[in-house]
């Protein structure tokens, strides 16, 4: 039988019944590594013909890349313009990324987003005429890096029933040092950090279908993005704002953006017509990552592990489970989910997977809005992002911030910035009595 329970005038339908299942987040590429390898983890049902693959993506995940002409010929091809020299750099432990402490800490694991208003190719963004789609703050040499984005917080106490003060804060971003002229007044700008890269597989499994369900349940929007590859409009599902089609595409996406390192999806530079020492800068053989580095690297990304939950039959984690359903927290972070079939690795499907994202777009409110439209993403929608691992975050690098800009420091000050379609769940966690909003924390460190 269900049983109900009542606390802060919520009814509480506590979850069936706990077992096994429900700990194994990743179906069968569940790891049970809770320390700090908990994200780096080859998952154990990747086949044995992958795991040679899955080690040289891992390698390439891992190594800095080089600016032409280098000797290691591997490796060459970073920039004219980039922000990191790796991808572990702003992924550390394939974990999330945080935002500086203070206007001197620069921007290690997170980065500025860019565009101007209107519509781009493809529907997408439409990019800043000097600065392109985001700020690369460093360049090679004898290319000027486009300047530096600093971060600076507004603060405030909210205080809860019971009387615990919670210190949220607000980025105010500012640029210094740009190097091709200011960004101009109608520059669009968003701050992120780097979201965690494990599990990706499993939601590139999930059915369009069950999805587009979801959201005709729960009022959703999902994002229609351009498939490079495919030359085609499809579902969106990774980034932010839902903005990137598959996995590869997101790898490749990145490499360019972040490392300014080209791939047989994305073979032109990244630099703008204002750039002239990046347009004539040396580069090395085309595309810099090759198409076996890309699926290695996209074979990494689709190996690794999720974690177990921990704690699942804890009474107090079981009546935090209750409360975040009674909440409606589930109704867009889904508890579970089932995988489909997978184009490059069929043992990703048929996969019962507990990841607490619907992969929809939701309007959050204005406190959480960057104004920043990207394909159908208004600029107060983001994606719903998967909660699995979360209790391990701040293990793996004590310093993981959460929400798209790192202001949230714990998942009490990420739910008190909910706003939007999220504000009724956001003011039920607000009421609830100090025993029980600890029950609910307790229940997400689970995850």
């Amino acid at each position: 039988m269900r049983r109900f329970l009542l606390a802060a005038g919520l009814l509480l339908a506590a979850p069936a019944t706990a077992g096994a299942e429900e700990a194994l987040s990743g179906g069968a590429f569940t790891v049970f590594e809770s320390g700090r390898a908990a994200f780096t983890t080859m998952a154990p049902a990747l086949p044995e013909a992958l795991v040679r693959d899955f080690a040289r993506g891992r390698t390439v995940f891992n190594r800095p890349w080089l600016a032409a002409p280098a000797q290691d010929e591997r490796f060459i091809g970073l920039g004219p313009l980039f922000n990191r020299l790796s991808c572990v750099a702003c992924h550390p432990r394939n974990g999330g990324g945080f935002a500086p402490e203070t206007a001197a800490e620069p921007m290690r694991t997170m980065l500025v987003r860019l565009s101007v208003p209107g519509e781009g190719e493809h529907g997408g963004v439409r990019p800043h005429s000097a600065y392109g789609d985001q700020l690369n703050e460093d360049g090679i040499p004898g290319v000027p890096g486009e300047g530096r984005a600093v971060i600076r917080w507004r603060e405030h106490d909210e205080v809860l029933p019971g009387g615990e003060a919670v210190r949220l804060r607000r980025p105010l971003i500012s640029f210094t040092g740009l190097a091709y002229g200011p960004l101009g007044k109608d520059a669009l700008i968003s701050p992120r950090i780097a979201p965690p890269v494990f599990g990706l597989g499993l939601l590139a499994a999930v059915p369009e279908a069950d999805i587009l369900a979801i959201a005709a349940e729960n009022g959703g929007r999902p994002n229609r993005v351009w498939d490079a590859g495919n030359g085609r409009t499809v579902l969106g599902r990774f980034g932010w704002k839902a903005n990137q089609p598959s996995v590869l595409q997101q790898l490749a996406g990145a490499m360019l953006g972040d490392l300014g390192v080209t791939s047989p999806l994305f073979t032109g530079q990244n630099c703008t017509e204002a750039q002239p020492e990046c347009r004539a800068a040396f580069v090395a053989p085309q595309p810099e990552l090759t198409a076996g580095q890309l699926l290695a690297l996209e074979t990494y990304h689709l190996g690794l592990g999720v974690p177990a939950r921990r704690g699942v039959d804890d009474p107090s984690v079981r009546r935090g489970e209750a409360l975040f359903v009674a909440a409606g927290c589930a109704s867009c972070h889904r508890p579970t989910l089932t995988t489909g079939s997978h184009p490059s690795l069929e043992d990703l499907g048929g996969q019962v997977i507990h990841p607490y994202t619907d992969l929809l777009l939701h309007d959050m409110g204005a406190d959480l809005a960057d104004g920043r439209p990207d394909f159908l993403a208004t600029g107060s929608e983001w994606r719903t992002p998967p909660l699995w691992g979360l209790g391990l975050r701040r293990l793996v690098d004590p310093r993981a911030g959460l929400l798209h800009d790192g202001r949230a420091r714990s998942p009490l000050e990420a739910v008190l910035w909910h706003g939007g379609a999220a504000r009724e769940a956001a003011a039920a966690v607000r009421r609830l009595p100090s025993d029980d909003r600890r029950a609910l924390l307790r229940f997400l460190d689970s995850l």
